[in-house]
């Protein structure tokens, strides 16, 4: 009988990692690396490593679809950052869209800010519009029950 494992790519250097599920609360670090899999902050996705983040990931990725002209996008980056904190055994990014458009176009993301919740490569839950942190934070976790 084996035990459950997790696959998560290291934010640092994308190296896919098999995580047991009893050390995802033991801070776990990349074998290539060394650095932490779970950072309690969001990290930038770019058009090469938004994919693999999203389609590798088996625990829960909450991706932050956004825009540099949008002011709600702006006013919600802090409460993102907060919410990502607070949820540490959850994986935060963020997708600027005007800049990778590529990254965000199988999405079908139609307007910003757009959070989308991700398990196991597959869209388990989207929300649209800037929220603060309390509110992020009930959202995820009722993703997670």
């Amino acid at each position: 009988m084996s035990e459950q494992s997790f696959h998560l790519v290291c934010p640092h250097c994308q190296a896919t990692n098999r995580v047991p599920a009893a050390r995802l609360s033991a801070a776990p670090k990349c074998g290539k690396c060394g650095q932490p899999l779970l950072t309690a902050s969001p990290h930038e996705l770019n058009a090469q490593t938004a994919n693999k983040v999203i389609q590798k990931n088996d625990v829960l990725t909450i991706v932050d679809f956004w825009a540099s002209w949008c002011q709600p996008c702006i006013m919600m980056a802090p409460e993102f950052k907060s919410a990502a904190s607070q949820l540490p055994q959850v994986v935060f990014a963020k997708v600027q869209t005007d800049k990778y458009e590529q990254a965000a176009a199988p999405y079908n993301i139609r307007s910003l800010p757009t959070m989308v919740a991700f398990r196991n490569g597959q869209e388990v839950a989207r929300q649209s519009g800037a929220l603060p942190s309390h509110q992020i934070i009930q959202w995820v976790q009722s993703l997670q029950s």
